[in-house]
């Protein structure tokens, strides 16, 4: 479980095809390696991942197919920069919201609007997933916990302060891009209770363990 209050932002080194998998070295820095071990969890991207090798600066992490396609790893290459955030520790302070590091989809950036040293943003989403998104509600992108500002029939906005454009990728990404989207796992029980329905799509999360928290 994760809160989405990204820790650092790292740096893709290397991308090794492994079929049907793929390796993706991240250099996340002495401290990270120092504090990490194989088997632990980290969120990249929001995507919750599987340190599956340590370098001396870097992790090593497998994305299988299903993870590759329907997040923005498959869009990575060397030299691109990833969110990361590792697990909340029990007792830790939860100051963005519960995230679970399950991917639901991805959104298009539709619109990027400056005023000052603020942005508004918006994104395009599947039709399934803007009924779970509400007018100040929480939702992940790219990891990042955010507030929902507005949502249409297949869109939503958000207004990121300068803080998190400069320490997340979100101050990178212009129209036309990918981001990883995961929205409230309260809003998905909801929907579901109160629709009979599932939401489309597969949980994406850890390879090891088929979409369970971590």
């Amino acid at each position: 479980m994760f809160t989405g209050l990204v820790e650092a932002r790292g740096s893709v080194v290397e991308l090794i095809d492994d079929p049907p998998a793929r390796r993706l070295e991240v250099e996340v820095g002495s401290e990270w390696v120092v504090d990490s071990a194989i088997g632990d969890s980290v969120a990249i991207n929001g995507c919750c991942l599987t340190v599956v090798f340590i370098g001396p600066a870097t992790l090593s992490f497998e994305a299988g197919t299903e993870t590759l396609a329907r997040t923005n790893l498959g869009d990575l290459a060397p030299g691109d920069p990833v969110n990361l955030e590792r697990p909340l520790a029990a007792g830790g302070r939860l100051g963005g919201h519960f995230v679970q590091g399950h991917i639901d989809d991805t959104a298009e950036v539709m619109e990027v609007t400056r005023d000052g040293e603020w942005v508004t943003m918006w994104f395009q989403v599947p039709g399934s997933l803007a009924m779970a998104l509400v007018p100040k509600g929480s939702v992940a992108v790219d990891g990042v916990s955010l507030t929902v500002v507005e949502v249409d029939d297949n869109r939503f906005s958000v207004a990121l302060i300068p803080h998190t454009l400069d320490v997340t990728t979100l101050g990178i990404r212009q129209p036309g891009g990918r981001v990883n989207l995961e929205t409230d796992i309260l809003a998905k029980y909801v929907q579901k209770l109160v629709g009979g329905e599932s939401l489309d799509g597969v949980v994406i999360g850890n390879e090891n363990s088929a979409g369970t928290r971590p």
